[in-house]
């Protein structure tokens, strides 16, 4: 993922928009996933990888101005005795999770899967000696979840690699770069993870920011979109580059950011048309951090996910596992209190649609056929004004328990009795109403 640096300028998206997928057509599978992948409304993000013995987040290499040479000998200590697929995805699934995405090889360079195209992989280059992703992907396909790959189009260990702004202390030769052979590996690798590796539901790129300082730096982002779209037409192309989506590109993701807000300073791009996407820590890291434990509430995060749903996008929930191989407490815990709301609330957000309202000081709503869902999420005063000009409301219920809600209403819209506050993060109002 990306540090809060400097962003992307115009230039670099003029240069990099030239090298999309021109004349893309969404194949009828591909429309059909875009659909799936809106109604899913919550995945679950993985930073994985070297990094985590270190226990300092993924970007420590680049922070520690670490040699690849020595950063190589972590792949000697990595054997997580921890890790099981099987615990892994239950307990995303009984989350209420609907997807992953894992990070199949992020900017260290080092791949979590078994590939031909460099030994430098969990597979050949670790005591652990295992293929996380082909059994991170097994389990998804068994349990009903679809798996998105991320894969980093930096790469800090690789001396072909193209030299950005970051990654500049890692001792790398530059006479080495070899910009043609990178690309050739890259291609090579996301053949790889589209054949070997079952249906892939998305390739979640990140990196193209790496470039912002050299403008006319080509990414060949259609060569890459192409070959995605033609090895898996229903596979979804999502690019983390704070940019508005390119031509090629099959849903928006925001970083850090519900969709139209910009609080971390990388998401000023316009809100596309495009299913969207929010992706989060859940304490402040991507990769494991030892002294991180800065964990939001499972309250704060019911509630990003309901004002991602509200804003018509989904919440792709981060956890950085431990070095042995096991997720965190406390990211388990959050995990069962969010799991025991969707069990309970889930109709209110997956399979819907961003309510007739626009977000508001106090919450959200969404929408699912003639039910509009009123997300209360900072409580006002005890009546409640829903601003919902041209529709009537034929009844208004409490959806945690079904008892009526008083309201009144004109052409300007609905005025709800909502009463004192509860003890919940969430309190939604379900209106019936006609058009």
């Amino acid at each position: 993922m990306k540090k809060l640096l400097l962003g992307c300028s115009t230039a670099l998206l003029v240069a990099v928009s030239a090298t999309a997928q021109t004349g893309y057509t969404p194949a009828p599978e591909n429309l059909a996933a875009r659909q799936r992948f809106a109604d899913n409304r919550f995945g679950i993000f993985l930073h994985w990888g070297l990094y985590a013995l270190l226990g300092q987040g993924e970007w420590v290499m680049n922070n520690q101005d670490i040699d690849f040479r020595e950063y190589e000998k972590l792949a000697g200590a990595f054997y997580p005795e921890r890790f099981d697929a099987r615990e892994w995805v239950s307990a995303f699934r009984e989350a209420g999770a609907r997807y992953i995405c894992f990070t199949t090889r992020h900017h260290d360079g080092f791949s979590m899967f078994r590939t031909a195209q460099s030994p430098y992989n969990v597979a050949d280059a670790t005591p652990f000696g295992r293929d996380v992703v082909k059994e991170l992907a097994e389990e998804c396909h068994r349990q009903g979840l679809d798996v998105h790959f991320y894969y980093s189009l930096i790469d800090w260990w690789r001396e072909d690699a193209p030299r950005g702004r970051t990654g500049r202390g890692t001792g790398r030769a530059p006479e080495k770069e070899d910009v043609d052979a990178y690309f050739d590996f890259m291609k090579a690798q996301l053949t790889e993870l589209l054949t070997q590796y079952g249906k892939v539901g998305a390739i979640w790129f990140d990196g193209v920011w790496d470039q912002d300082q050299n403008p006319s730096f080509d990414w060949r982002l259609g060569e890459l979109y192409s070959l995605i779209h033609t090895l898996q037409p229903a596979c979804l192309v999502i690019n983390n580059h704070h940019l508005t989506p390119f031509e090629g590109e099959d849903a928006q993701t925001f970083e850090r950011d519900l969709p139209g807000e910009n609080t971390a300073g990388l998401s000023g791009q316009a809100v596309s048309r495009l299913p969207l996407e929010t992706c989060q820590t859940m304490n402040g890291s991507w990769g494991y951090r030892i002294n991180d434990r800065a964990y939001k509430s499972a309250d704060a995060l019911i509630r990003y996910l309901a004002g991602a749903a509200g804003r018509g996008g989904n919440l792709l929930l981060n956890i950085g596992p431990q070095p042995d191989g096991a997720l965190p407490e406390a990211a388990l815990e959050r995990l069962g209190a969010i799991g025991e709301w969707l069990r309970m609330n889930g109709e209110t957000i997956y399979g819907t649609q961003a309510g007739p309202v626009t977000p508001r000081s106090w919450g959200v709503t969404t929408r699912r056929g003639d039910r509009v869902y009123v997300h209360i999420l900072d409580w006002p005063d005890s009546e409640l004004f829903v601003p919902l000009k041209g529709m009537r409301v034929r009844e208004a219920v409490a959806h945690a328990d079904g008892s009526k809600v008083a309201f009144r209403q004109d052409d300007e819209g609905v005025v709800l009795r909502i009463g004192e506050r509860p003890e919940v993060p969430d309190q939604i109002i379900v209106l019936t109403v006609r058009e």
